[in-house]
């Protein structure tokens, strides 16, 4: 099967690569796997703060589901609610992760991308990108898990304009929507997700894990949720990084955190 993502940490920053650029960084079915091993592994290390999903060159984030996968996993409504299923199971893995994740995005950012960007706590894009879910030029029903992905991150108006229309969302209209939050001319898009990815990465990573899970307990209201929300918050302010950052404020340094 075609595609791979490449993975690198360096700095706190991990940076997970859509690579099918024969096919526009199309995710095929090895990749969906992949991104659902690195969601499972990722929590138990020490050295990432931030994840950033790209695809590989700056024409496309991604084309899509890989079609080459459709006469095979798609053929029929029980393989599509399969593959459905790989793909709820990878981005909802990707929902949970500890640390935030930024999707950046150049070019195009089409069906089975936009549900990965969505997935996403961030999305940083260039001027030239845009969003598209074809799912109507295709006859194909969209799963309803995904739609609710989509409805939080592009909003009830977005979602419609994608889905009945079919075109193309220009990313200055996606970020009048909120769906994108910081928006950049093409030739300097990078540049800022690398301040940005940067710039989480200095930030203490329990009080980024405890604001995580709080924004999602709110949004989802699950008592479960909420109540590992405040396990987390009261962790963060018993821990040492609390105590580092108080003392570097008071000595007007840059704080040091340990993540402990």
């Amino acid at each position: 099967m075609a595609g791979s993502i490449a993975i690198t940490v360096e700095g706190g920053i991990a940076r997970l690569v859509l690579t099918n650029p024969e096919r526009r960084n199309a995710i095929s079915s090895t990749m969906w796997r992949a991104l659902s091993a690195f969601a499972h592994d990722a929590p138990r290390r020490s050295d990432i703060r931030v994840a950033v999903l790209r695809g590989a060159g700056d024409l496309a984030f991604s084309g899509g589901a890989d079609i080459s996968d459709f006469d095979t996993a798609r053929s029929d409504a029980s393989g599509a609610q399969s593959y459905d299923d790989l793909v709820e199971q990878a981005c909802s893995a990707l929902e949970g992760l500890p640390f935030p994740t930024v999707a950046f995005v150049r070019g195009a950012c089409v069906g089975a991308g936009a549900a990965l960007a969505a997935s996403c706590d961030m999305r940083i894009a260039g001027d030239d990108a845009f969003f598209a879910i074809p799912a109507a030029r295709l006859g194909l029903g969209y799963d309803p898990r995904g739609m609710a992905r989509v409805l939080r991150t592009f909003g009830s108006q977005g979602a419609r304009q994608l889905f009945f229309t079919a075109d193309r969302l220009p990313a200055p209209r996606a970020h009048a929507l909120g769906a994108v939050d910081l928006l950049a001319p093409a030739e300097e898009a990078e540049a800022l997700a690398d301040r940005t990815l940067a710039r989480i990465a200095e930030n203490a990573p329990l009080t980024l894990k405890a604001a995580k899970l709080a924004i999602r307990a709110s949004e989802s209201g699950a008592p479960p949720l909420l109540a590992e929300a405040k396990r987390a918050t009261a962790l963060a302010n018993g821990s040492a990084d609390y105590r580092e950052g108080r003392q570097a404020f008071a000595e007007k340094r840059a704080p040091r955190f340990s993540g402990a």
